[in-house]
């Protein structure tokens, strides 16, 4: 069975830090390129961040650079995304996706994940 399970989420302060996970089972992640999206309440869902399979690109939402950053370990079958500084319009449903190449288009990707909540807060 195909899975992308997503981890790591939390309620954090603003100026905090997180490392998010994303995992896959059943089939190669390695063979895939993985993107991370999320879902703020009332909005559209929104490519922040994007990994190529042999880690030779890496893509950011303009608003996001400096303060996120991906990386995949193949041989644990695993994305992350590093985020720092975080702030309040960072609060999101974090989902992790799977496609052939990186895109910001949603129905690029083959493979999705639930999701993992984001709250940024004091």
């Amino acid at each position: 069975q195909v899975q992308l399970v997503e981890s790591g989420g939390a309620l954090v302060q603003p100026g905090g830090s997180l490392t998010l996970s994303c995992a896959g089972s059943g089939f190669d992640l390695n063979s895939y390129a993985i993107g991370w999206f999320r879902q703020a309440p009332g909005a559209e869902r929104e490519g922040v961040s994007c990994i190529s399979q042999s880690e030779a690109s890496a893509y950011y939402l303009d608003s996001v650079k400096g303060r996120f950053s991906i990386s995949r370990d193949n041989t644990k079958n695993t994305v992350y995304l590093q985020i720092h500084f975080l702030k309040s319009e960072d609060t999101a449903v974090y989902s992790c996706a799977a496609g052939l190449h990186c895109s910001a288009q949603n129905f690029v990707y083959d493979y999705w994940g639930r999701g993992t909540q984001v709250t940024v807060s004091s």
